[in-house]
């Protein structure tokens, strides 16, 4: 393994290499070195190290053993750049798994581009430069590898060049943004006053008392930890552009969202969940399909999607703790249910009974039960659950009361309670007013006959937290908090502000954060944390072209994945009231959460990091 170490195309003379890998003994503990001093001949503080020559480049082969598994990185400290000592530059560059003695020799440019990129895609596990690690739990080593590997999705390893197009060809990559927050860096890197300021800029929680980076990388870091975050300050540090193509004004924050288009998820993509790989699944209402993306955004499921299995009109999607996916066919009145490698596994007619009516959403419980919430276009008044065989277990006409009206949404906490949103746009269909429902593990009513009302007028997303507390988008721009009795946590006019706009999709990440996606014209994402603080900017995240989005699920490695049903454009559309649907994947941008939901409902893991 070998490469350079450089500013732009200006070497870093004298720079300390450290090769690092992630811990796996826990969150927030130091990184592994791969060195030792008696490989180097050289360490200090940090750890053992090798120095860049006149020309920036190093050489670490034969200096490290690693072991299969071990996901590695890249961190250089100090040096000189020109005539001028650069103490507080510090680089990285994510290499991702150990290499076998059969691969190819490792050459990495490591650079500004390369830190921003590795900073994003290794964010949910990153303290700062020298803490970088997870739990050792097999679903925490699949997050961190993904991590890792997506760093390639952001920039070229071997050039420390900001890519356009993912290698796949089919995500486009921010790259004025990243190439603008390289410029970023590059200002501190090359000694010059804004140095101290960005150091104290990019704090470690975003404030102006915050605790200050202690060097270029881990001011990445933090500003990857919280993009919405002095954006108007970091902006002015860019200066002269050593990167380019460059941002041309100052963008509304520094999410880096990676944009996935083409055949087989354009077509009216209404839901999205994460399976314990990190792939993701979207139904597709538009085209009776089902699209798998893999962590790094590669279409795994053809040109059409997965089909088959009764799919007809699919709103909802759910994975269980096998990695089958469960869909609702709206259209259908059924279930569909599909291996792990989208073989149908249900009836070619999916699996009806159970008073399925209209079904709308689907999650999966520990059990690897489906439970499903019949919309009956706002008609529908039950929940039905099947078992993993698609057995009816619900009473003939469903499991009913508890406020059950033209429901919308479900989740199920890791106790086993379920939770029904019910809005009622149209109150002429209506029996009683929008509400909340809960039911037990049993399908027993627990919210009384009129459901839990509180402060919402119009509830439609929900999702639980590792508390038990059911988080709910009221579609009046607010979020509400209900604890597991009912209660209403997020008082009269429940949580607004962070750019929520007509609220729909919601999901809680591994910190116990809230996200939520804002389907209006303001095309954003909206982040609160877990007392209903805002934590995006005024407007919401608007990174990776989110347009009109509707679905949201997090993944292992803290990426957020939301489903793009796109804005109708003047006569473009034909009618349609939608326009080109895309996937957006904000890198980084939350904590990593167990995944798929079925499996941390089952080890009450739910909400929680792996």
């Amino acid at each position: 393994m070998s490469g350079v170490v450089s500013s732009g195309t200006q070497p870093i003379v004298g720079a300390h290499v450290y090769l690092f890998a992630a811990n796996t003994t826990g969150y927030g503990q130091a990184s592994v070195s791969m060195v030792s001093a008696a490989e180097t001949g050289t360490s200090d503080s940090v750890g053992a190290y090798v120095a860049a020559d006149a020309l920036g480049f190093f050489d670490l082969t034969g200096d490290y053993a690693c072991t299969s598994g071990q996901q590695l990185y890249i961190y250089t400290l100090g040096g000189t750049t020109g005539s001028q000592p650069a103490p507080s530059a510090g680089l990285m560059a994510a290499i991702g798994s150990c290499p076998s003695s059969s691969s190819a020799a490792i050459f990495a440019t490591v650079n500004e581009v390369s830190t921003i990129a590795a900073a994003y895609a290794l964010a949910g596990f990153a303290t700062d430069a020298t803490h970088v690690s997870s739990s050792g739990t097999s679903l925490a080593q699949v997050g961190v590898a993904n991590a890792f590997a997506n760093a390639g999705n952001l920039a070229t390893l071997a050039t420390g060049v900001a890519l356009a197009t993912t290698p796949a060809g089919n995500g486009t990559v921010p790259q004025a943004e990243i190439n603008t927050l390289a410029n970023v860096l590059a200002g501190c890197v090359n000694a010059s006053t804004s140095c101290g300021t960005l150091l104290s800029t990019a704090t470690a929680d975003g404030t102006a008392m915050g605790t200050k980076a202690a060097d270029t990388a881990t001011a990445a870091i933090n500003i990857a930890h919280h993009p919405g975050a002095n954006v108007a300050a970091l902006y002015e540090l860019a200066g002269s552009p050593m990167f380019t193509p460059k941002l041309t004004a100052q963008p509304n924050d520094f999410t880096v969202g990676l944009n996935f288009s083409g055949a087989g998820y354009q077509a009216l993509p209404s839901a999205i969940a994460i399976d314990s790989s990190g792939n993701a699944w979207i139904a597709n209402f538009g085209d009776n399909s089902v699209t798998e993306l893999s962590s790094a955004g590669i279409n795994l499921s053809g040109t059409n999607g997965f089909t088959g299995g009764g799919l007809n009109g699919p709103e909802g999607i759910a994975i269980d703790s096998s990695d089958n996916a469960w869909v609702t066919n709206g259209t259908g009145n059924s279930v569909t249910k599909l291996s792990s490698s989208g073989v149908p596994i249900s009836p070619s007619s999916g699996y009806t009974g159970g008073a399925l009516n209209g079904p709308r959403a689907i999650a999966v419980d520990g059990a690897g039960n489906a439970w499903i919430a019949n919309f009956g276009n706002y008609l529908g008044n039950n929940v039905t659950e099947l078992s993993s065989s698609g057995a009816v277990l619900s009473e003939p006409g469903g499991y009913t009361g508890g406020g059950l009206e033209g429901p919308v949404s479900i989740a199920i906490g890791a106790s086993g309670t379920v939770w029904v949103t019910n809005p009622c746009f149209f109150p002429f269909n209506c029996n009683w007013p929008a509400n909340l429902t809960e039911l037990s593990s049993a399908g027993t009513a627990l919210s009384g006959s009129m459901g839990y009302t509180g402060a919402s007028a119009s509830p439609w997303g929900v999702a639980v937290d590792a508390s038990g507390n059911a988080w709910v988008t009221n579609y009046g721009s607010s979020v509400l908090k209900f604890s597991n009795s009912g209660s209403n946590l997020s008082g009269a006019n429940g949580y607004t502000g962070g750019g929520l706009s007509l609220p729909q999709a919601i999901a809680v990440d591994g910190a116990g954060n809230i996200w939520v996606t804002n389907s209006s014209l303001s095309d954003s994402v909206t982040e609160l944390s877990s007392s209903g603080i805002p934590l995006s900017t005024g407007t919401g995240y608007t990174g990776g072209s989110l347009d009109n989005p509707i679905g949201m699920a997090i993944d292992g490695s803290g990426d957020i994945w939301v489903a793009n049903r796109g804005h109708c454009q003047t006569n473009s559309c034909n009618g349609n009231t939608y326009g080109l649907a895309s996937i957006t994947e904000l890198v980084g941008a939350g904590t990593p959460v167990v995944t798929p939901l079925a499996a941390g409902g089952a080890n009450n893991t739910l909400g929680t990091r792996p």
